[in-house]
């Protein structure tokens, strides 16, 4: 494929990113700081967000497994997760987090459960196009600047 049509191709992965929802602007700010000394700096951020978020997602997941559940600690620990995700611009999934923490200031153990299910979803589908715009970027080589989604 032409290298053009790879800038492209990668520009409308981008954006497609942000259309759906995925990404904010904690996103394009990441970006920014990418330069010529760092090329690959947007990827490692957020191969270390999945790393480290997985973690915690399996906090959660074994919290959610105790009876009767401890909301508080749930709601902690979702706190942190919700800062990680905020951290890389995972739209999306930052917005279920705010979901399973309203559920839990309410007390409601299927709420939370629904809402764990969904932003597990959000997380993997995120986590695969995120894959597949790094791969398809690194093809391309390092961009010039960061651009803000239209």
């Amino acid at each position: 494929m032409e290298r053009s049509q790879l800038h492209r191709q990668v520009a409308v992965m981008r954006q497609s990113l942000f259309d759906q929802g995925y990404l904010d602007e904690q996103f394009v700010q990441l970006e920014e700081l990418q330069d010529d000394t760092n090329p690959n700096f947007v990827e490692e951020v957020a191969t270390l967000f999945y790393r480290d978020s997985a973690r915690l997602l399996a906090n959660i997941e074994q919290a959610m497994e105790r009876s009767p559940l401890d909301f508080a600690r749930l709601d902690n620990y979702m706190q942190q997760f919700k800062g990680s995700c905020s951290s890389i611009g995972a739209k999306k999934v930052k917005n279920e987090c705010t979901q399973f923490r309203e559920y839990c200031r309410a007390g409601s153990s299927d709420g939370c459960m629904r809402t764990l299910q969904q932003l597990k979803r959000e997380y993997a589908t995120l986590k695969k196009k995120l894959e597949a715009y790094f791969q398809l970027a690194r093809q391309v080589g390092p961009r010039q600047t960061a651009t803000r989604p239209r």
